[in-house]
């Protein structure tokens, strides 16, 4: 029997209809359950063929339960040492070797030095660095935002310098994005599951949580959602997510990337809405299915980007 589990926090909707729609399509061979940890030893586990993981990039513990379960031969989903390695910055980077649109954006050092460092740390940083440089290249408004996080966390809109110098002191120690805004016409939330099944999303990200998602908006051009679509899959491959969403700004028919590597998406029945989460919950059993189907005891299944692939062959 290949077990497929869920690992999850204060997700109320999601987990417990993956595992009822998983098991309730009776696949010879495969059950679902959340995951239950009650040790954690070094190069032991194989309990579970595929495992979704929706709380790691909160908890550490369990994201090291789940890299030693990927070595045991657990398809974890998403890949729990790619998401460890990424973060925000470099996948703009990255994204842009993919020919996908992005605001300009510049990474900043961070407005304290971090613990157990020294002035002395940065001899290598110019001093002042090119602030007017960054400023012209990057134009007011903008945004200011940590290089690794989510959730809308300390996330500023800056109007001028002065406003950016204020703002920048409250950061601490965090390390900040500084990156061009776009005032949009359109923009979407785009789901991805298996780097292959695409549901696109009116979106406004503006409104109230629960008022996000868009019902009966107006009709969207195909040309542009079939690059929407096209963007996304680019990126999903590029950075190897299994499970993820990808923003999307319209500025003069244009659809820019916002934000595209999230590890553990929004899928609450409250915020997305009836029809989005019907979706995804059946989407996502049919993927972790399909990769408890494929999963080879003992060996590594783990999904990894085409950056990543690419590297490794032109060895």
């Amino acid at each position: 029997m290949k077990k497929i589990g869920i690992l999850f926090g204060m997700e109320d909707t999601f987990p417990q209809a993956f595992v009822d729609r998983i098991n309730s399509k009776n696949e010879k061979g495969i059950m679902a359950e959340a995951v239950s940890i009650d040790k954690v030893v070094q190069n032991k586990d194989g309990e579970y063929a595929v495992i979704i993981d929706r709380i790691s990039q909160d908890v550490p513990f369990y994201r090291a339960y789940l890299k030693n379960a990927a070595l045991t031969g657990t398809n974890v989903i998403n890949n729990p040492f790619w998401w460890s390695a990424d973060d925000k910055f470099f996948n703009n980077s990255l994204a842009d070797t993919l020919g996908v649109p992005l605001p300009n954006t510049v990474i900043l050092p961070s407005a304290e030095h971090p613990t157990d460092t020294t002035g002395k740390s940065f001899r290598n940083l110019k001093f002042p660095m090119d602030w007017e440089g960054i400023f012209d290249y990057i134009g007011f408004p903008a945004y200011m935002k940590p290089y690794a996080g989510g959730g809308w966390k300390n996330v500023y809109r800056l109007e001028n310098k002065q406003e950016f110098w204020d703002k920048h002191q409250e950061t601490g120690q965090l390390v900040m994005m500084l990156q061009e805004e776009i005032v949009f016409t359109e923009y979407f939330r785009v789901y991805c599951l298996g780097c292959k099944d695409v549901r696109i999303m009116q979106y406004e990200p503006k409104n109230e949580p629960h008022l996000r998602y868009v019902l009966d908006g107006p009709p969207s051009d195909k040309k542009l959602l079939a690059t929407v679509k096209e963007y996304t899959l680019r990126l999903c491959k590029g950075l190897g997510y299994d499970f993820n969403t990808v923003e999307f700004a319209v500025r003069d028919g244009i659809p820019y990337a916002i934000d595209f590597g999230n590890p553990a998406p929004d899928a609450e029945l409250t915020s997305v809405g009836a029809d989005n989460f019907e979706w995804v919950v059946e989407h996502a059993a049919k993927m972790a299915i399909s990769a408890a189907k494929k999963q080879k005891p003992g060996k590594m299944n783990l999904t990894w980007g085409s950056f990543i692939k690419e590297a490794v062959s032109d060895k």
